[in-house]
């Protein structure tokens, strides 16, 4: 996977991201501070070759680790579903070979509420080992919208717990506090989350915060997700998460355990072989999700933004892929209800 850096790329991202003055963009005056592989370099090795192109924060893109074919090109997508009440974005591909299956907008950058902590999770296991903890800060405890709830002020937390807290319920007072245990604050941690964008050739998306909470600077687009989604999974930790329906995690509160349920649909609903990965909520994001799932050695993904019945229609774009392109036999199972 590639790395992401702290050093000069930070840097120029922090100045980006504070404006405008003097008629002239921060991000204008910074762009030729940025070296020219800023943020394909770790412990001062090259990991991913530059494009050529600069993120919407002026970074250098690297190479997205997955090619998807076909994007651009509908008239040639296997699978022809006419969804009733398409979602404004979408996407069904697989996330083992990049093909394209279907596609709705799936360029089209727009607010992606809580589909953010996809990348906070990236970040956070990209910076930190296993067993190690993060201690419990107001600003986490205080945290507004979806949260854990019962995070122990002043206490040190296990990180894999809030990773849990994280991606199941959707903490954003997980998010919150694990930003603080990787950077120091929310602000640099969001710096070194727009650096890993770039570097994974995410050109269509930019972070302003590590839960999604709040709508104004966090936009992407359902071909970014899918390349987000492809190195998410590539991350064991964050893998062995997103597909728990349910987990039962340690943590410094009575009794010593804290219960978690998953958000995602599929996994509610028990779509076979789901294995994840995020559902995301906001006014002005609409219903999102990006939902995997595993089948006879074939992985697919997809992604719907602003959808009105996410779980039902990732059920029927999956079904199809697995049925119409790799031949698999239909599967007897519950249908996710509309709306859901």
């Amino acid at each position: 996977m590639a790395a992401f850096v702290v050093g000069a790329a930070a840097v120029a991202v922090v100045a980006m991201a504070s404006g405008s003055h003097g008629g002239h963009s921060t991000a204008a005056r910074q762009r030729a501070r940025v070296p020219a592989v800023a943020a394909d370099v770790a412990g001062g090795k090259a990991v991913t070759p530059a494009t050529g192109q600069l993120s919407t924060l002026g970074l250098p893109l690297g190479r997205p680790q997955l090619t998807l074919a076909g994007l651009g090109e509908p008239q040639e997508d296997p699978v022809t579903i006419a969804l009733r009440h398409p979602p404004r974005s979408g996407l069904l591909f697989n996330l083992q070979t990049g093909r394209v299956l279907w596609q709705w907008h799936p360029e089209l950058r727009m607010p992606i509420a809580s589909l953010t902590k996809m990348m906070t999770a990236l970040v956070v296991v990209s910076s930190t080992m296993p067993g190690t903890s993060a201690k419990v800060t107001r600003a986490a405890v205080n945290a507004p919208g979806s949260r854990v709830g019962v995070l122990p002020l002043g206490k040190r937390v296990p990180v894999e717990s809030l990773l849990y807290g994280l991606l199941l319920p959707s903490g954003n007072d997980a998010a919150d506090a694990l930003a603080e245990h990787v950077a120091g604050t929310q602000h640099r941690f969001v710096v070194q989350m727009n650096v890993q964008a770039a570097a994974l050739g995410l050109g269509c998306t930019q972070y302003s915060n590590p839960s999604g909470y709040f709508n104004a600077g966090n936009f992407s687009c359902a071909a970014d997700l899918a390349e987000l989604a492809h190195a998410d999974l590539a991350q064991p930790r964050i893998s062995r998460v997103v597909r728990s329906a349910t987990a039962t995690v340690p943590f410094p509160i009575k009794g010593g355990k804290l219960y978690l349920s998953n958000n995602n649909p599929l996994l509610v609903y028990g779509y076979r072989g789901a294995n994840g990965l995020k559902t995301g909520y906001t006014e002005a994001a609409g219903k999102c999700l990006v939902a995997t799932a595993t089948r006879r050695g074939v992985t697919l993904g997809v992604v719907l933004l602003n959808s009105p019945a996410p779980g039902t229609q990732a059920q029927q774009l999956l079904d199809a892929g697995f049925q119409d392109v790799y031949g698999q036999q239909a599967v007897a199972e519950a249908e996710i209800p509309g709306g859901v």
